[in-house]
């Protein structure tokens, strides 16, 4: 199969996906097969000691990435943290595998991106970077991820739990949350399986939601009585601006353990609120063999944490 590439593999999705791609390795794949791309080397010296090829590469010096990716046929484009900046970053390392003769790049896109009526912000990077994708002559597969549950629940829920409330400017809209780590393994089967090139996959949850629903769960699931609050768009800046998060987004920048901006935040939730993310598919179940899980199996999960928070 040859060897594997990830970008921006100090990150959380990265981690996820290294760990597992090392779990399945036999005496026949070595570490040695998988090159991991960071701008902060130092942040991989455990990868480099279990046998892992660190390379050092930057979106920003696109110079530094020809180096990076070679010897490799497939390359995971984990998507830059930068939103509104990214299709630069991203244009750089899918030019850099097409010139190193990588075969197929693997890129974590967003659900919901087809409609330019789409308020996201998000949705303007990853059409374009999918868009660079399909022009750059190698096979492609998107992993077009819904909204991670994981931070509303694990990130967004403790506040949520203090103050008794859920605020949102998402209204009624639904939308199927996705566990960070479905989406990692969907991301592996695609790495080590075939048949993939050229294919979009929608990787969700399995069930459409609105936060209202999903308030209401957690109230149920830890004993604490929640209220869904709806906010408007300028509510939901407000709301933002008082706890201290950047309109834009900053590098490795977090306020309260959330690494958010709100620019995308507030467009994130109007495009919830207005049916662009109401998507449900089994693709999942497709890639990995099993069910994707549930809202409710993460509260559960958490319940514990949860009611510390309060």
């Amino acid at each position: 199969m040859g060897k594997i590439v990830i970008t921006g593999a100090s990150g959380n999705y990265g981690r996820g996906v290294t760990d597992r791609l090392i779990a399945r390795f036999s005496e026949q794949r070595r570490a040695a097969d998988l090159i991991l791309i960071s701008r902060k080397p130092e942040k991989l010296a455990d990868r480099a000691a279990q046998g892992c090829d660190v390379r050092y590469g930057d979106f920003d010096k696109p110079e530094t990435l020809a180096a990076a990716v070679q010897g490799a046929t497939r390359m995971l484009l984990i998507s830059g943290t930068r939103v509104g900046a990214r299709v630069e970053q991203h244009k750089a390392a899918i030019d850099a595998a097409a010139a190193a003769g990588v075969a197929h790049i693997i890129y974590t896109s967003f659900i919901g991106i087809d409609d330019p009526a789409n308020p996201a912000e998000v949705r303007h990077d990853h059409i374009e970077t999918e868009a660079l994708m399909k022009a750059s002559g190698c096979a492609w597969t998107m992993l077009r991820d819904a909204h991670y549950a994981d931070a509303m629940i694990l990130m967004a829920g403790p506040g949520v739990m203090q103050t008794g409330k859920w605020f949102s400017n998402a209204g009624e809209g639904r939308e199927a949350m996705v566990w960070r780590d479905d989406c990692i393994e969907s991301a592996v089967a695609v790495l080590t399986g075939e048949g993939h090139e050229n294919r979009t996959y929608n990787i969700t949850g399995p069930e459409l939601q609105t936060f209202r629903e999903v308030t209401a769960l957690m109230a149920e699931i830890t004993g604490k009585p929640l209220e869904y609050v709806s906010l408007d768009d300028d509510g939901q800046y407000a709301m933002f601006d008082a706890m201290g998060i950047p309109r834009r987004p900053v590098d490795d920048q977090s306020v309260a353990g959330i690494p958010w901006n709100s620019d995308d935040m507030v467009t994130f939730g109007a495009a919830i609120r207005e049916g662009f993310l109401e998507l449900c598919s089994d693709d999942v179940e497709r890639l990995t063999g099993r069910k994707a899980r549930s809202v409710r199996q993460m509260i559960e999960e958490n319940a514990e944490m949860l009611r510390g928070a309060a």
